[in-house]
């Protein structure tokens, strides 16, 4: 989806228009497409969309409209941050304009004019009419604007300089006259003209221009021409040969390859940046990931060294000697060298550096003292550690790049192939199957005219079989993309391998303690540094992870992959051990995140141990009982429970006792209050005589009290949560002192004694804050303000609604978020704020819908408004920010 400002306000997507809606909403969006991510605060956003007539309630307007964009806009991230609003990582023609303006720099700084003349169109080609021309003429977008249509300007006059430097001097003075007419006090404009007119054999017209500027300024501005015109008119009088301009000579034929080249123009861009300011440059990246392409598409085919075919360091000096024209060496073949690179004049580029990296290193660090006008670029799975190198990292492609790429392949195998909806979802699976990498999916696209691309991805556990040999004629030294593979294991040392291969049962990632506990972390550092891991890590604590292509070749070459599962699992039932206590306690949010983070490999352990360890799986299972309901995974996490019990029959008693309250838990959330309470007063019965079980009996006896909540027995509530919280305080159980307060305060509510009741959830927050308990009194809070719909003081509820609600977002309660959601519906609709209500019932219908979570019976309602939550959710809804927003303006007009 990209956002076009570089005139009208457009969104497209696949090249199609977005409808957002009317002035306003485009309005909105212009605004923040403008600050780049940055937030923009609501007071400037109500300034820009209705400046001095403001609605009564502009917060309230303006989430409406935010959450009406979302809902046209999926897959875009308008989030709500600190006192406003941003736009992450939107595309831009502003991006795409700047992205293309800078590789067309670089491409003229390389003379290769016509490539940077193609370029610089493209970028001009993005401009449709004046940017932000939704957007009020107010200081800062002035500004905005102003710098834009300078970039614009400056662009025109490269274009037509990189023009003019191809030789096509007729074609430059056709596009600098009208460059001139639009703007013709820019000087720079009448010197090309000029030069363009003196190199077409035209002095006399050439003069004529200058005469006709130094005119125009004198009359209408009262200057003289610059010093560069007066200069450039005086070579023309004296007809400097220099003005000639350079030779220029057609590219030998072949210097790139056929195919076109996707995606990497950014790269492209970044590599000519950096060999601009830098000596020494290696692209890095995994096997299959294009280095070898990029490098090409750079220097052309001929002036690439290729070393793959090298594979002893002692003909590594004749080797590149020979590359770059040296012949009939007589004497040493390294000043050989030497002497033809100080000739050379352009970088050298010296490809598949890494299974020879130390000799390649040492030999750079030399030639770069010895040639001291060398520059050299390098392609390695790995940098070569050379000092003043600078990496440019080459990642996968983007997924629509990638899909855009299989397209274009798939294409010259089939003309008139056109990809439909159904096969653009497949290609982007595809694509992301085979992580995005473009050797991957050259092969994939060949395959598709075979199998079909659904047929294909059904064939993937078996990839290296189904994507066959690499064609004919491509550059990769390579005959199948596992020999690519394969070629970056044989580079590692024993114990990387070891670790390399011990790693492939990680899904969608692990952290940094996965792979310290089998390895040091030098040898996790040498498997990034060689591109056999990938790292990320920024936003937080660093986050590792294989390509699916080298997980599949891990597995493939482990000689025991059972063993490895096995490992796996143990690791996820310790994960889960550490965080059951963080989950009760003041940690909680922590954990959520963590184990969210981990949910792949979760998945992953726990089918392991139904298969071959269900006690564990049962025990793990069961640990996660909050992590299930507060994720909103309540069906998943019932099915794990059911099929542990059932796999587990002779289990310990307390393992067995814990899995039923943890199903039962779930039953409860799923609105089924019935059988969660006929299975805890199973559990109870189980270990209610079990003095070893007195904490399990405790943790029963709460859960007892709460699934009693609202449509249950009153005297089993006060009951259960009177010796819950009695064996709490026996056993110094401080999540579960809170909590047991929190129950007997509801408990009290339930039996009609509400006063005391509330009282009692009063005590229940104090206490929870004091011991750091963010869910236990968020809960309270919510308990609270049910207390109050109930009541009819719907306005006093709110501010308890929307303080719950921002605790168990910090929590991760997908669950609970949901009930506060359904309570400020309730306790909107009773105050005749109707289209507040709507949005937030939209919010809870949408989730219910994907993770079986009911409002009905849950706490201290029992009664859903009939028709609520009845037929298909919108298939556009707002979003949880969406909510806080709306109860963020609801209860500042209520106080």
């Amino acid at each position: 989806m990209t956002f076009a400002v570089l005139g009208p306000f457009e969104v497209r997507e696949d090249g199609r228009p977005v409808p957002v809606g009317g002035r306003l909403p485009r309005r909105l969006l212009a605004i923040l497409v403008a600050e780049e991510g940055r937030s923009v605060s609501e007071d400037r956003l109500a300034e820009g969309l209705w400046d001095e007539s403001r609605p009564r309630n502009p917060a309230g307007a303006l989430q409406v409209y935010v959450s009406r964009l979302r809902r046209a806009l999926p897959g875009t991230t308008l989030e709500r941050s600190a006192g406003g609003y941003r736009l992450l990582a939107a595309d831009t023609d502003v991006d795409r304009f700047r992205s293309h303006l800078a590789r067309a720099r670089a491409l003229a700084a390389g003379a290769r004019h016509a490539e940077a003349h193609e370029a610089f169109e493209m970028a001009l080609g993005l401009w449709r009419g004046t940017p932000y021309e939704d957007l009020a003429d107010d200081e800062s977008t002035a500004a905005i604007r102003a710098a834009l249509v300078e970039q614009r300007d400056t662009a025109q006059e490269e274009s037509a300089a990189a023009l003019l430097a191809t030789g096509d001097h007729p074609g430059a003075v056709a596009a600098l006259e009208l460059l001139v007419h639009a703007a013709p006090y820019r000087e720079r404009r009448w010197q090309l003209l000029a030069l363009a007119l003196y190199r077409s054999g035209r002095q006399a017209d050439a003069l004529t221009a200058v005469r006709r500027v130094r005119t125009l300024l004198a009359e209408e501005l009262g200057v003289d021409p610059g010093p560069e015109l007066r200069r450039l008119e005086g070579r023309i009088l004296s007809q400097d040969p220099a003005l000639a301009g350079p030779v220029v000579t057609a590219g030998p034929p072949g210097d790139r390859p056929l195919s076109s080249f996707i995606g990497r123009d950014t790269d492209l861009a970044v590599l000519d940046r950096l060999v601009g300011t830098h000596r020494l440059v290696t692209v890095v990246g995994p096997a299959g990931s294009g280095k070898t392409r990029l490098a090409v598409e750079w220097a052309g085919r001929d002036a690439v060294v290729r070393l793959a075919d090298v594979t002893d360091p002692a003909p590594l000096v004749s080797a590149i000697a020979a590359a770059v024209g040296v012949t009939g060496i007589t004497g040493d073949p390294y000043e050989a060298l030497v002497k033809r690179l100080r000739l050379h004049g352009r970088p050298l580029v010296l490809d598949n550096c890494e299974h020879l990296v130390g000799d390649v290193a040492r030999l750079v660090a030399d030639l770069l003292d010895r040639v001291p006008a060398l520059r050299v670029v390098a392609t390695s799975r790995s940098p070569l550690g050379v000092d003043g190198e600078h990496s440019l990292p080459l990642a996968p492609l983007t997924t629509d790049d990638a899909v855009t790429l299989l397209t274009d392949r798939i294409r010259a195998s089939r003309p008139g192939w056109s990809a439909g909806d159904a096969d653009l979802r497949d290609l982007r699976r595809l694509a992301e199957a085979l992580d995005c990498l473009p050797l991957a999916l050259e092969l994939a696209a060949a395959r598709v005219r075979t199998f079909g691309v659904r047929g294909l991805i059904e064939q993937l556990d078996d990839r290296f079989t189904v994507l066959g040999r690499i064609p004919r004629g491509t550059m990769t030294p390579h005959a199948t993309l596992q020999e690519a593979v394969a070629w970056s294991f044989d580079l590692l040392a024993g114990e990387e391998r070891d670790l390399a291969v011990r790693l492939w049962p990680y899904e969608g990632g692990f952290p940094l303690a996965a792979a310290a506990t089998t390895a040091g972390l030098d040898v996790l550092v040498s498997l990034v540094d060689q591109s056999v891991v990938t790292a990320e890590t920024g936003g937080g604590a660093p986050r590792y992870w294989m390509l699916e292509t080298i997980r599949a070749y891990s597995r493939s070459v482990d000689g025991d992959p059972a063993a490895t599962r096995a490992a796996h699992a143990r690791w996820v039932r310790e994960l889960v051990a550490r965080a059951e206590g963080d989950l009760q306690g003041e940690r909680s949010g922590a954990a959520m995140a963590a184990l969210g983070l981990e949910l792949p490999n979760l998945r992953a352990g726990l089918a392991h141990d139904l298969a071959h360890a269900p006690v564990e799986a049962l025990r793990t299972a069961a640990r996660l009982m909050w992590f299930w309901i507060r994720s909103g995974l309540l069906v998943e996490g019932n099915r794990i429970l059911t099929a542990a019990l059932a796999a587990a029959p002779d289990a310990p008693l307390g393992d067995t006792v814990r899995a039923t309250a943890s199903s039962a838990g779930l039953f409860y959330f799923t609105g089924d209050g019935t059988t969660a309470r006929r299975m805890l007063a199973e559990a109870r019965l189980a270990v209610g005589s079990e003095p070893d079980h007195r904490g399990l009996l405790a943790e029963v006896r709460y859960y007892q009290a709460l699934v009693q909540l609202p449509g249950g027995d009153p005297e089993v509530a006060l009951a259960a949560s009177t010796e819950a919280h009695a064996i709490a305080t026996e056993t110094g159980t401080t999540w579960l002192v809170a909590a047991g307060a929190m129950a007997s305060g509801a408990a009290l509510v339930m039996s009609g004694r509400v006063a005391e009741g509330r009282d009692r959830l009063r005590a229940a927050v104090r206490l929870a804050d004091a011991s750091g308990l963010v869910w236990t009194a968020a809960l309270s809070e919510l308990m609270q303000a049910q207390t109050l719909i109930d009541a009819g003081r719907g306005g006093e509820a709110l501010p308890l609604l929307r303080s719950s609600l921002l605790r168990f977002l910090g929590e991760g309660d997908l669950s609970n978020q949901l009930a506060v959601l359904h309570n400020g519906a309730l306790a909107l609709e009773a105050l005749d704020e109707a289209a507040d209500a709507a949005l937030l019932r939209d919010v809870v219908h949408s989730h219910q819908a994907r993770s079986g979570i009911r409002m009905a019976g849950t706490y201290l309602h029992s009664v859903v408004p009939e028709g609520w939550y009845e037929g298909a959710p919108p298939s556009a809804p707002p979003t949880v920010d969406d909510g806080v927003g709306v109860l963020t303006a609801a209860a500042a007009r209520a106080v």
